[in-house]
């Protein structure tokens, strides 16, 4: 018999913002959909309906497609399988729920929180395992439905075989959890509600899953859902447990090792290639073990399950920004001015995007050429780029370069002759007049060009005066928001406030 097509979903929980161990798992479903010519699909758990809401489902979505994913089943646009959101499917979980009380493989727990809490304490001092007694399930099925039909309140739990729960792990290997430890579980709880172990089970059967690609801190359910599996007699699916992300105290990944969410990302201008591709090696490696660059389609012919590692993995800023540094050596230059552009609308530098500012887009491209080696996320931009909108305030220290003997030489200089000349300025004119400067002087290296910088930027430091002032110069020709101030009116400026 031939080997039924790969079939592996991404199913996510609505409760919050996408983080970066949900966005690794999605992305490796989908490269192993993409690599074996299998089928990925999304599929919405949202049972937790007090902490289910409909814009972290929208947020997941748009996060997803973002980092570059797509799926060919799932809630917006359907499928064989259908419906997508499990809110949607408690009728097929109770048709379930009936085969299996009908069969004996299911029953009626009529005990309350305070006897089963008694029972947990019992186990405590006693020191066994913590697991359920199975007192209910000596009820006969009569006895059982008159009671529930008086009203009386039960939950649904499985009658789990006292054998051990055995599944085959593409990571980690063959695992073997014994019977006992799992004991009978809950399925459906007295309010109604099916549980998380029991409807992902009926969902991956009947959406015809082979392989459960998903993260480390699901061990545990897996054999009480290979339980489930047995009860109604089903195919187990290729499982695949990906290692645990650690922040760089070697803890889990939380909130408190900096952004994990993925709009988080997105906000600061990591570009998503850069972060599927980081994402990609925590925990995984292609052959040979020391490339660390790959466009998306080099992923998708490189990615096994074989190569992903049980060990933990460490989340790494710099590697991340590193990686982040060459996606946007590598991107064209329209989509890196398309993601840039917003970081400055929204400081008033740069009016809304529009293809009809021709001279306003061509002179951002070059703002862009010149800034962009100096970051690590599109964020930073504008603060690199402050000074040719905002003169920064005069530090002590270059306040004080500013007042010494040589310093004042220079400015008086350098102002005067700033002053004297007409026309705007070109490179080739900034250079003479600093020659000038230079011979008048007798300053040289950075007694020479720091009080000018300093002028002109309002810091000592910054891009070379053969970029800056023909950016400066042109950019005070353009109707921006916040005008930029051509060397002569920053000449002005600084002349009337540090003079």
């Amino acid at each position: 018999m031939l080997n039924p097509t790969p079939r592996v979903r991404f199913a996510p929980s609505p409760t919050g913002l996408l983080h970066v161990g949900n966005a690794r798992t999605a992305l490796y479903n989908w490269l192993f959909a993409r690599h074996t010519g299998g089928e990925f699909l999304l599929r919405i758990e949202d049972t937790d309906v007090e902490r289910s809401e409909a814009r972290y489902e929208a947020q997941l979505i748009e996060d997803l497609r973002w980092l570059g994913l797509d799926w060919t089943e799932g809630p917006q646009i359907g499928g064989p399988y259908a419906p997508y959101r499990q809110s949607e499917r408690l009728e097929i979980y109770q048709q379930h729920t009936e085969q299996l009380l009908g069969e004996d493989k299911a029953y009626r727990c009529f005990c309350t929180a305070e006897e089963l809490e008694q029972e947990r304490q019992l186990a405590l001092r006693e020191q066994r395992a913590q697991v359920y007694s199975g007192k209910c399930r000596a009820l006969a099925a009569n006895q059982a439905q008159t009671r529930a039909a008086a009203g009386e309140t039960f939950a649904v739990r499985l009658a789990v075989p006292d054998a051990p729960l055995r599944f085959h792990d593409i990571v980690r290997g063959d695992v073997e959890f014994a019977g006992e430890t799992v004991s009978d579980f809950i399925l459906v709880r007295s309010s109604g509600m099916p549980v998380y172990n029991y409807v992902v089970t009926i969902d991956d059967a009947l959406m015809r899953i082979t392989h459960v690609i998903r993260g480390d801190d699901h061990i545990s359910n897996t054999p009480r859902q290979v339980a489930i599996y047995q009860a109604f007699g089903w195919s187990l699916p290729e499982f695949a447990h990906l290692s645990t992300i650690l922040g760089s105290d070697r803890e889990r990944l939380s909130k408190r090792h900096g952004a994990t969410s993925i709009a988080s990302f997105r906000e600061m201008g990591i570009l998503p290639q850069a972060l599927a591709n980081y994402l990609a090696l925590l925990g995984w490696g292609a052959e040979g073990g020391t490339r660390e660059t790959f466009t998306r389609e080099e992923l998708i012919a490189e990615f096994k399950l074989e190569r992903v590692t049980p060990s933990p993995a460490v989340f790494d800023w710099d590697k991340l920004h590193w990686l982040n540094r060459h996606a946007i050596k590598q991107a064209p230059p329209a989509e890196l001015r398309q993601l840039a552009w917003p970081y400055f609308t929204a400081r008033q530098w740069l009016p809304p995007l529009s293809p009809e500012d021709a001279a306003v887009v061509q002179w951002f491209a070059r703002v862009l050429d010149l800034f962009l080696p100096a970051v690590d996320q599109l964020q930073q931009l504008p603060e690199k780029a402050a000074a040719l909108w905002n003169l920064a305030p005069v530090t002590q220290e270059d306040a004080a370069l500013l007042a010494s003997e040589a310093g004042e030489r220079v400015v008086r200089a350098f102002t005067a002759k700033i002053r004297a000349e007409a026309g705007a300025m070109t490179p080739q004119r900034f250079k003479e007049l600093m020659n000038e400067v230079k011979a008048e002087t007798g300053a040289k290296g950075k007694d020479l060009f720091h009080p000018v910088r300093i002028i002109l930027t309002g810091a000592h430091s910054g891009p070379e005066f053969d970029k800056l002032i023909p950016l400066l110069e042109e950019g005070s020709q353009l109707d921006l928001p916040t005008h930029v101030l051509s060397v002569r009116e920053r000449v002005e400026a600084f002349s009337a406030t540090v003079l």
